[in-house]
């Protein structure tokens, strides 16, 4: 017999999911949080651009279901796109957005480990050093 499990393995279905973190211009949606792990979705909506934003110590991964995830982040001009079947990274304490340039909805699935805070808004990324 193996070392008892903490909790037992679970499946979260769609009805399950809960609005959480919310950032303006997207809704993420979270299946579940762990103090090391968290895991959900965002839906951005057509032409929408979210507000600046980082995930403090959490190293963040997406994977783009559909549409097109467009990302700005600190010390990169210009923006990425990444579409359906990319994976993204979000280093932890990446000042970024992200936006939805076409005419339809996107979905990204979310993990984020690191168990800090998972969303924090922010003005914007910092001014560039003189």
């Amino acid at each position: 017999m193996g070392p008892e499990l903490p909790r037992p393995l679970r499946v979260v279905g769609p009805s399950d999911l809960v609005a959480a973190d919310p950032t303006p211009g997207m809704h993420r949606e979270r299946a579940f949080e762990l103090p090391l792990l968290w895991s959900g979705q965002v839906e951005t909506a057509p032409g929408a651009v979210s507000g600046w934003h980082h995930h403090e110590r959490n190293e963040t991964s997406l994977y783009v279901v559909r549409g097109v995830l467009r990302l700005e982040f600190e010390g990169h001009d210009g923006y990425l796109d990444a579409v359906a079947g990319d994976f993204v990274h979000v280093p932890a304490w990446t000042v970024h957005r992200e936006s939805n340039p076409t005419g339809k909805p996107s979905l990204a699935v979310i993990a984020r480990v690191g168990g800090g805070v998972p969303t924090v808004n922010v003005d914007g990324p910092p001014p560039p050093h003189a």
